[in-house]
């Protein structure tokens, strides 16, 4: 889209001013996508190395499940899982980071139901559901934390694009044609400026002649 502007002194200064915002905009704007990839690069191996530490714990937690499921029979398996002995509440609460609001969720826990998380007595049951249910118990605050890595490295990509975009706009597209239209009116404005001057010599040579005469 080109600009289109009258190439006079007034209009010359306006657009001066709109490319030093640009150029000012610009500067912000890619130090704003460069904090937010610092940023996003961050998370994102917090992220890989948290999700390679709980998907370790929950294989070892289905391998005890599926050892304890060949040892004891279905019915007792489902009546031993059946009815959950804890309670966990999680409150959603939003942090800043970048000036992006990401969720924060905060995980609260009876301590006396947290250290007797196995629903069921001992009596028919193995030790292998046992390890299997207390491994689970034990990275639910990894797993709260993964969710909201997950989410927020969302957020930062997205943002990131967004800000990418704005700055290819305004590096490719407004800051080209703002010089451009700048450089046209200037040579405008001197070409007028030598036609004046070139028609006020010509008026000084014509009244020069008319009083030698």
């Amino acid at each position: 889209m080109e600009i289109r502007a009258k190439p006079t002194r007034m209009e010359l200064n306006r657009l001066k001013g709109r490319l030093q915002m640009a150029k000012r905009g610009h500067k912000l704007l890619k130090d704003k996508r460069d904090e937010l990839m610092r940023k996003f690069l961050e998370l994102i191996r917090e992220n890989k190395d948290l999700r390679e530490q709980v998907e370790a714990q929950l294989s070892s937690s289905f391998a005890n499940f599926l050892l304890a499921s060949a040892v004891m029979s279905a019915e007792t398996l489902e009546e031993a899982v059946m009815y959950p002995n804890a309670t966990v509440n999680v409150d959603v609460q939003m942090q800043n980071i970048m000036s992006i609001h990401v969720p924060k969720l905060i995980v609260t826990q009876n301590e006396e139901e947290r250290k007797n998380a196995t629903p069921y007595g001992f009596a028919n049951t193995s030790g292998e559901l046992d390890s299997s249910i207390a491994t689970l118990a034990g990275i639910l605050p990894q797993l709260m934390r993964l969710a909201e890595l997950e989410k927020a490295v969302y957020l930062l990509a997205d943002e990131i694009d967004k800000t990418r975009r704005r700055v290819n706009a305004l590096e490719h597209i407004m800051i080209p044609q703002l010089e451009e239209t700048i450089k046209y009116i200037s040579m405008k404005l001197d070409e007028n400026e030598r036609s004046a001057l070139t028609r006020l010599m010509k008026i000084k040579d014509i009244v020069r002649g008319d009083e030698s005469a």
